[in-house]
């Protein structure tokens, strides 16, 4: 039996993974504003960026966690959780790609943002299917979203020697991205074909 509570212990925890958006934006750019190129700006301040985005990322598998363990899922926060991650991870993104505009970074961000866009309009239309569980989350996509929170944290640490690294991790993640799009689009392509 699940509890239709609003404010429990999972949504709250939801909630304020949604309320350090502002606040990662605030540390990003107001006041001393960090450079377009991502390299003024004390190394403290990245340390804290990456900080509030690690803490978004933990609480995302806590309140997961806590909502099973609790007995305290609710259609409230089965709606939001996926919300709040996509919100921090986009916004996360938007502030990488304005540090490095590069093709390199634009595409990933892109590739990353549209992949969410569409895995949820395909989720949404299912769910009016009563075919929702076809594309419930996959394993693919587990490793996706864990190599993407790795691949930004490292780049908002913004540390020279790391970068590399961090694109790799970031490519990697691309690449998951489109493979778990096309998990999803595969599972749901014999109903997308039907007339």
């Amino acid at each position: 039996m699940t509890t239709g509570r609003i404010l429990n212990i999972p949504n709250i925890l939801t909630i304020a993974r949604i309320v350090l958006i502002p606040v990662f934006l605030l540390v990003a750019y107001w006041p001393p504003a960090i450079g377009v190129e991502g390299h003024t700006g004390s190394f403290s301040r990245h340390v804290l960026l990456t900080s509030i985005f690690v803490l978004a990322a933990i609480t995302d598998w806590f309140d997961g966690y806590l909502a099973r363990a609790l007995n305290q899922t609710s259609a409230f926060g089965r709606f939001l959780d996926p919300v709040a991650d996509k919100l921090m991870v986009a916004a996360a993104l938007v502030v990488l790609v304005q540090w490095k505009p590069t093709i390199i970074m634009a595409f990933a961000g892109i590739v990353i943002i549209s992949r969410e866009i569409t895995v949820s309009a395909l989720r949404e239309w299912m769910a009016e299917l009563g075919a929702r569980t076809s594309v419930a989350v996959s394993t693919v996509g587990k490793y996706k979203t864990a190599f993407q929170m790795i691949a930004i944290s490292v780049f908002l640490l913004n540390w020279q020697p790391l970068d590399t690294f961090a694109y790799i991790l970031l490519y990697t993640a691309v690449i998951l991205t489109l493979w778990s799009m096309f998990i999803y689009l595969k599972a749901a392509w014999p109903y997308l074909k039907q007339p």
